[in-house]
């Protein structure tokens, strides 16, 4: 059964950091491409960054731009976003998923983990 947890979050002041990781279980990462998403209340879910199978720079929405970064470790089937710089606007719960490659549609995703920026 393929399986994703996310953690990490939690909440920080405007400026701070967080990374986020996400341990995958019942299948091997490295075949596939992956991606980060989230979710504020009242709006539709965005894809915030995704990474290749072999990892290497990701591909991310400009709102984060120079502020996030994706990687992966596919020998311990985890992947991270490292979110620096954060903003009020980045509020919002966190998904990790299997995405389809150089798209931003998504399958199998986790449950998430709530990120909440103060000003």
């Amino acid at each position: 059964q393929v399986r994703l947890v996310e953690s990490g979050g939690g909440s920080v002041q405007a400026g701070g950091s967080l990374r986020l990781s996400c341990a995958a279980s019942g299948y091997t990462v490295s075949i596939y491409c992956m991606g980060w998403f989230r979710q504020a209340p009242g709006k539709e879910r965005e894809g915030v960054a995704r990474i290749y199978t072999g990892g290497g720079p990701g591909i991310y929405a400009d709102s984060v731009k120079g502020r996030f970064t994706i990687s992966r470790d596919n020998a311990k089937n985890m992947v991270y976003l490292q979110m620096n710089s954060l903003k009020p606007e980045d509020t919002a719960i966190y998904y990790c998923a299997i995405v389809i490659c150089d798209t931003w549609s998504y399958g199998t995703s986790g449950q998430g983990t709530q990120v909440t920026v103060s000003s």
